[in-house]
């Protein structure tokens, strides 16, 4: 970080040095550990991709390699010698290559008058809008749903009701088993928007948050259909009284991200401080068998 950004923020006129208010804890180093922080709670679709190629992401246009294990073939045991196959494990690049900011201006009158929790309503408010748009990336990912895991089309989504939702789940579920993406230890989850969701709580195989007994739900999740966890985004939009409906296991999507830097700055032409943040990220469909998808319409 700059010199410039790591004192900009901080120097006050030697009459007011001195005092004390909400504004002093705006330095970057607290903003970005607690948006950090923030950051790993909440998010409807960290809830379902994995992060297990992280690493240290310093610039937009980083790689994460992606190694995925070859299959490893079954032979009969006879008289002749046992061969050995040559494997050969698939290397897939995840390029970070989501650039966003957030940027805007605290003046100086809004530092006397400041109260004690308005940087955490600052930072909630980051970590909204930041969440908007990685939901709405992540969820793009439907389009990479393989045909033999879709129910529906665009040019005919399925009518949906309230004594036909159950069964439409089953069918995507199913898809997923087909799949053979549903195994022990792996627990699949289904995202959907408001509207389908109110389809969705009008169907007596819906099973609610509060009686799911068996084992724990993901967090955020709502409930539980044909085995599938539930979880509802505002961010899956419809379009033309289409909606889509994604399923998958967190095998699926690959995701990484950084809130790279926060910055704070003196603003040469008003007697404003300057905050701003930026933040990387990507992923990557990684096992597309591993999703699911329907299209819907409804009345």
């Amino acid at each position: 970080m700059t010199e410039s950004a790591q004192t900009g923020g901080s120097q006050q006129p030697a009459s007011t040095s001195a005092s004390t208010n909400a504004y002093d804890v705006f330095i970057p180093e607290v903003w970005s550990q607690k948006l950090n922080a923030l950051l790993e709670k909440e998010c409807v679709m960290l809830q379902c991709v994995n992060r297990n190629y992280e690493g240290e992401i310093a610039n937009q246009g980083d790689t994460v390699k992606i190694i995925t294990p070859a299959k490893v073939s079954i032979s009969t045991l006879g008289t002749s010698n046992i061969t050995y196959d040559e494997l050969e494990p698939e290397s897939q690049d995840l390029v970070i290559d989501q650039k966003k900011f957030f940027a805007f201006k605290i003046n100086d009158i809004a530092h006397v008058q400041a109260n004690t929790d308005i940087m955490i309503a600052h930072l909630a408010n980051a970590k909204k809008a930041i969440e908007e748009v990685q939901d709405a990336y992540l969820l793009s990912m439907h389009s990479n749903v393989e045909t033999a895991n879709t129910i529906g089309s665009d040019e005919t989504p399925i009518a949906l009701s309230k004594t036909t939702i159950y069964e439409q789940f089953v069918k995507l579920a199913l898809c997923l088993k087909n799949s053979d993406a549903v195994h022990a230890g792996i627990r699949p989850w289904v995202v959907i928007n408001p509207t389908i969701e109110s389809y969705l709580l009008q169907s007596s195989e819906f099973i609610s948050a509060h009686n799911v007994a068996d084992k724990t739900l993901r967090e955020g999740a709502i409930g539980r259909i044909a085995g599938m966890d539930v979880l509802v985004s505002t961010n899956l939009t419809a379009t033309a009284n289409k909606y889509y409906v994604l399923a998958g296991t967190n095998e699926a999507i690959t995701f990484a991200s950084q809130l790279a830097r926060i910055e704070t700055l003196r603003d040469k032409d008003s007697f404003s401080d300057l905050v701003r943040g930026l933040y990387l990220y990507g992923a990557k469909t990684v096992q597309p068998k591993a999703l699911a998808k329907a299209i819907f319409s409804a009345s």
